[in-house]
């Protein structure tokens, strides 16, 4: 759902190495210019004096996976907005699937069972039931979380019951706030202006990054998030923000903006927290669920600490159409 890894972003290898060979790769300068790279089906980013600049990635095929994603969520809320259940079903499943092997690579294990059950029931609450729904199923998952890691013993009980509580959190309550977004009376539109406004900050940031990026943001958590590229996902939000909320929902634009700073901000907090699980773990990718783009939480790291800080600013500011 998300756009291709910006330079400014994810990418966890360390600074100064190329996506696919050791040599150290190309600084971006301002002023390169993006061409398409011939028969390797790249975009190949070109300094001034005619060589190449990695960007770490096959954008067609990952622009690609992300425009099916995206076709696949329009396909699902319209006409039939319930359908989205689904999709936000499928993608915890696969998420937990993902996280759970990443965990038990260091001796981790999460309830499995209990914290998949919790959190599809999760998604179906937040759609018909409202947040107060959302609030008892997770409280529920959690107790029959804790309850089901009794059977293990007192040995590493607390590492294994406080990551089935962070699974539980990370991945199905997170969600779950894009189904509140979708419950109300102009769901789709508010759906579709957060999954908008959130990509725009990757967008942004993968532009600006690439061709003006040189001061290291977080250089210990993500080498190559740079604070231009931080500023291009900023100018990016605001404009899709003040865009979406004003033609779309008929708020004014001010909130729009509000929303497209409160949304790159989450979008930051959540490529770090994703960097943060990764080094943390040892891995470099989460999963292998789409073709260039790595693990499903690869790609919605952004959207799910986003969908938590849409709804409250959308519900706050506002108020849905009649």
């Amino acid at each position: 759902m998300s756009q291709p890894e910006p330079a400014s972003g994810h990418d966890d290898r360390p600074a100064g190495q190329g996506p696919e060979s050791d040599e150290p790769a190309a600084a971006p300068r301002s002023g390169a210019s993006l061409n398409e790279g011939g028969r390797s089906g790249r975009f190949a980013l070109h300094k001034p004096d005619g060589q190449p600049v990695r960007t770490g990635r096959n954008l067609p095929l990952a622009i690609t996976s992300g425009v099916l994603l995206g076709a696949l969520v329009l396909a699902a809320i319209y006409p039939w907005p319930a359908a989205f259940i689904a999709i936000t079903s499928i993608a915890t499943l696969v998420g937990l699937r993902e996280l759970r092997r990443a965990l038990a690579g260091r001796g981790t294990a999460i309830a499995a069972v209990p914290v998949a059950v919790g959190g599809v029931a999760m998604q179906v609450c937040a759609y018909f039931g409202g947040p107060e729904w959302v609030v008892g199923a997770f409280a529920l998952t959690v107790i029959v979380a804790l309850s089901w890691r009794l059977r293990g013993g007192a040995a590493g009980y607390v590492r294994d019951a406080s990551a089935s509580l962070f699974a539980a959190s990370y991945v199905p309550l997170l969600l779950s706030t894009w189904l509140l977004l979708l419950a109300e009376d102009d769901g789709q539109r508010r759906l579709i202006a957060f999954i908008v406004v959130t990509i725009s900050s990757d967008i942004g940031g993968y532009f600006a990054g690439i061709l003006l990026g040189r001061h290291k943001m977080a250089p210990v958590i993500s080498p190559n998030k740079t604070w231009e590229g931080f500023g291009g996902s900023v100018l990016g939000c605001m404009i899709a923000g003040g865009l979406t909320v004003s033609l779309m929902l008929d708020g004014p634009v001010w909130a729009g903006v509000v929303l497209g700073l409160a949304v790159v901000a989450a979008a930051t907090v959540g490529d770090l927290i994703e960097s943060l699980v990764k080094r943390d773990l040892g891995l470099k990718d989460m999963g292998r669920f789409m073709p260039g783009h790595g693990g499903l939480l690869d790609r919605v790291d952004s959207l799910l600490i986003g969908g938590p800080v849409s709804w409250m600013v959308l519900t706050l500011l506002v108020p849905p159409a009649l």
